[in-house]
């Protein structure tokens, strides 16, 4: 007869295994629930809130998480903080149609993040791998501002830093530099914690690791000082008077459509209400008003009535309004923004470039009707593409546009300043994501569009937040959302070019470079260790 011995306690019982697996299977939970909790963190650090500071720990603990792991646990890790960073995020998609397509979407893009997570953990053994692991982020940026469908740049993390030290880095060379330093900062604050606790547990400090860390927080808020003379909202070519109308729509939701006259009635009523302010001396005439997107979803050029509404309004308050409308020309239909002048009528236009996929267009038409047929009906006809940049002259001033979605893209922004744009306009229209974040995050992103090319940015929204936006990125003055308004106000206009604006897509370009070293040193670093190991 075999008789296995077993351990007891100083109580003389047998202890249960069952405490120590459970306790195994816990422990490797933790990894997963703080990678998810981290990514929720980064999440927090975004608008509404000003708490952009909460980026840096969140990217600290990304890099616990993913130190020393193989490339298939890096892979789930990373997916899990896309998932808590993108979840919440991007909840506003699916305000009027329901989860499905909001999953679908984050389910997509947090692929990106995922992957960027293993290349992360893959040049954590490097020297000075958070700056490989920072440009690592980047380039995982830019793919994802691409691809697929034209790419979906919405939760970079430029745009979570409107009220962050960082933020004059935005002149610099653009979002890319701006994320860079933070995700950078992030990572370093990592490293220098984890060689304080090396020091404590082995005596010893590697020096030459210790000075990588204290460079990657320190450099980036130096270069952010460094930064800020570039930040500026002194006017270069005099200044324009400018009026913002928020009309308000008679409902929130997809069905705002629906009611296109009354949206252009309250366009048109609340101008009317400037004009009559302006005439008994209330506020100062503007220059030109600047209407939202969508404000006229009649066509003006084939109906007569919406023309003579806006004919009207123009002629009320006596200056050129900027109009979204809705247009259709030799078969296509284009979401334009048009210049109707008091006595000339329509002279100027701007067809939308960026156009949204499953909102203005639906890619892949047949396979989203098969699972839901309701969505294509939203979108019955697919909107083209216009193909110029959007530069309005107006008596001389020179308003650069792009149309809510390509506030976004850093080209779409950029071009309108390389052609001649002293100030930019984003009319946009958030009425089908009701009271959501989006509105504060779309906003954010116009604010780093300031300081990144140093302009006034106006944001005229049919439902809210409309806001006037310094050069400096600060908001002078906001509407609330679902509220009839107007702003009026004497802006800069500047001529001249931030390092941002001249270097463009440069300084992207070299941070995926760096990246792609990086990744190619690791790789290269691991096929020599196993030949070693086998030899």
């Amino acid at each position: 007869m075999t008789v296995t011995a077993t351990s007891v306690d100083q109580s003389g019982l047998q202890p249960s295994p069952a405490p120590s697996a459970r306790g195994r299977r816990l422990q490797r939970l933790v990894p997963a629930v703080a990678s998810a909790l981290c990514g929720v963190l980064l999440y927090v650090s975004f608008p509404p809130r000003p708490l952009w500071w909460l980026a840096l720990p969140a990217f600290a603990g990304f890099a616990w998480v993913l130190r020393g792991r193989t490339w298939k646990a890096a892979l789930g890790l990373g997916y899990l903080f896309g998932l808590g960073f993108l979840l919440p995020l991007l909840v506003w998609t699916g305000v009027e149609v329901g989860p499905g397509p909001w999953l679908a979407l984050v389910a997509i893009e947090a692929v990106f993040v995922a992957l960027v997570g293993v290349g992360v953990a893959a040049v954590a053994k490097l020297p000075a791998w958070p700056v490989w692991a920072a440009a690592l982020w980047i380039a995982g940026e830019a793919v994802r501002a691409r691809v697929p469908f034209r790419g979906f740049p919405w939760g970079k993390i430029a745009f979570g830093q409107a009220d962050g030290v960082f933020l004059p880095l935005a002149a610099v060379g653009g979002t890319p530099v701006l994320g860079f330093a933070v995700v950078l900062c992030g990572f370093g604050l990592f490293e220098a914690g984890r060689l304080i606790a090396e020091r404590r547990r082995t005596r010893t400090l590697r020096r030459g690791a210790a000075a990588v860390a204290l460079l990657s927080v320190a450099v980036p808020v130096a270069g952010a000082a460094a930064a800020r003379p570039l930040v500026s909202d002194k006017a270069e070519d005099g200044t324009a008077t400018v009026a913002v109308i928020q009309g308000n729509v008679p409902r929130a939701g997809l069905e705002f459509s629906a009611q296109r006259r009354a949206v252009l009635d309250y366009h048109a009523r609340e101008t009317l209400n400037l004009a009559a302010d302006i005439k008994a001396g209330k506020v100062a005439k503007p220059d030109y008003v600047l209407w939202p997107e969508n404000s006229s979803d009649i066509d003006p050029f084939t109906n007569s009535d919406a023309a003579a509404v806006i004919d009207s309004a123009a002629r009320a308050v006596g200056v050129p309004i900027s109009v979204g409308g809705v247009v259709e020309k030799d078969g296509r239909l284009l979401n334009e923004q048009i210049l109707w002048d008091p006595a000339k009528g329509p002279t100027q236009t701007y067809d939308k470039r960026q156009v949204q996929p499953f909102g203005e267009y639906l890619p892949l038409r047949g396979l989203v009707g098969a699972i839901n047929k309701n969505w294509t009906g939203m979108v019955r006809q697919d909107f083209s593409r216009g193909s110029e940049p959007g530069v309005f002259d107006i008596d001389g001033a020179k308003v650069g546009l792009a149309t809510c979605y390509e506030a976004a893209f850093d080209w779409a922004v950029r071009d309108t300043v390389t052609h001649g744009a002293e100030m930019i306009s984003v009319p946009s229209n958030n009425a089908t994501f009701d009271r959501s974040e989006m509105t504060y995050q779309q906003l954010a992103m116009s604010r780093v569009r300031a300081v990144e090319h140093s302009r006034t940015v106006t944001v005229p929204v049919t439902s809210g937040v409309s806001a006037v936006i310094m050069p400096d990125g600060r908001i002078t003055q906001k509407t609330g959302m679902f509220v009839p308004a107007y702003l009026v106000q004497k802006v800069p206009l500047r001529t001249s070019e931030t390092p941002a604006t001249r270097l463009g897509i440069l300084p992207e370009i070299a941070l995926v470079l760096v990246a792609a070293g990086g990744l190619g040193w690791a790789i290269g670093s691991g096929i020599r260790a196993r030949r070693s190991g086998d030899a």
